[in-house]
């Protein structure tokens, strides 16, 4: 188990990808989960949000779960918004629930060994402490270097 990921098998998850749970959604348009699951969606991707706090509520065009318990359609991925303390329990039921799952993504400073371990035994591809909004701009030609796609590089103020 490693948090060193190769590009072709980042954007291979990417490529196959087609609908993400995002667990830990924030309703709030500064949050960075929000901002991550509105990029995802405007590429394209079916965007489930999860936050029971919110539930009910619409987000993208979809209604806003309580919980994995409320999805009664095949799904991906799940990207969860969650400190790494709460990621096993989370995975645990991604696995009892989602039967389709290809991905646990955990975004940045998430990491749980554990539960990528139980996953990966599932044959479930794991991404720990990397953010697919970063990852799809850097690896499909939206990001430069110096993390803004201009077309020019200058030293010039």
């Amino acid at each position: 188990m490693s948090e060193h990921y190769t590009d072709s098998f980042l954007s291979g998850v990417m490529k196959r990808t087609r609908v993400i749970a995002v667990i830990g959604v924030s309703m709030e348009e500064t949050r960075p989960s929000y901002y991550v699951a509105r990029y995802l969606n405007l590429k394209g991707y079916k965007v489930i949000p999860v936050n029971p706090g919110h539930a009910g509520k619409t987000l993208f065009g979809q209604t806003v779960r309580a919980g994995l318990d409320d999805i009664d359609e095949p799904v991906d991925m799940i990207d969860i918004f969650r400190r790494s303390e709460h990621v096993l329990p989370i995975v645990e039921e991604a696995l009892e629930k989602l039967p389709e799952l290809k991905t646990v993504w955990m975004q940045i400073g998430v990491v749980n060994h554990d539960a990528a371990r139980m996953a990966e035994a599932r044959g479930i591809d794991v991404i720990m402490n990397r953010c697919p909004k970063i990852e799809y701009q850097r690896l499909f030609g939206e990001l430069r270097m110096g993390g803004f796609n201009t077309g020019v590089v200058s030293s010039r103020l």
